[in-house]
């Protein structure tokens, strides 16, 4: 008869996910894990098969916690401006959150047109809402989401590592400049490539 779990799933999740906002997910082993719980490593084998499991498991509650920003984001009256801002927010009170799931080295790394829908469980909800909200078709909704998640990821990522910070007035003109900047470009009937 196996061992009777001293901890839920849910509870050795949620311990995975606590080490990673404080140290990262390098500080995320066995060790630690029995640490946070108060035990030693061997209650998280009874539910989990190995460490690479408990990573995965954490990893994807980590992107849930960063999806929980989307949707507020996609509430908002500006649904597409607001999810920008949330990836920064996100970042900014969940840096190392935001660097496991943004800022880890890619094995393979996609082309740039195949980034964000391979990165961003949301990104099928994120582009509907440009195409919805500024009546572009597909591709050009496409464009200027890259674009504004490019400039975006940015700014998120110079939050995540403390480099700076940007109050919310700051990242609102920031982010509504290369808005009106890239749509006025997407818009325009020249469509050279000059400078």
């Amino acid at each position: 008869m196996p061992p009777k779990a001293k901890f839920t799933r849910e509870q050795i999740i949620q311990a995975g996910l606590d080490i990673i906002k404080e140290n990262g997910m390098g500080a995320l082993t066995a060790r630690a894990l029995g640490a946070k719980l108060g035990s030693s490593a061997r209650p998280v084998f009874t539910i989990f098969q190995s460490m690479e499991e408990v990573q995965e498991e954490v990893k994807n509650s980590a992107k849930s916690v960063y999806a929980e920003y989307i949707r507020k984001g996609l509430a908002q009256e500006s649904a597409f401006k607001s999810v920008g801002t949330q990836y920064i927010l996100f970042a900014m009170q969940e840096p190392k959150l935001f660097q496991l799931l943004f800022m880890s080295e890619q094995e393979h790394p996609p082309a740039v047109v195949n980034l964000m829908p391979a990165i961003d469980d949301n990104y099928k909800d994120i582009l509907q809402s440009v195409q919805t909200e500024y009546h572009l078709p597909e591709t050009k909704a496409e464009l200027l989401y890259r674009h504004l998640w490019i400039y975006t990821h940015g700014i998120a990522v110079l939050c995540a590592t403390n480099m700076c910070r940007f109050t919310a007035k700051e990242l609102n003109k920031m982010i509504s400049q290369v808005f009106k900047g890239i749509l006025k470009e997407l818009n325009s009937s020249d469509t050279s490539e000059s400078f």
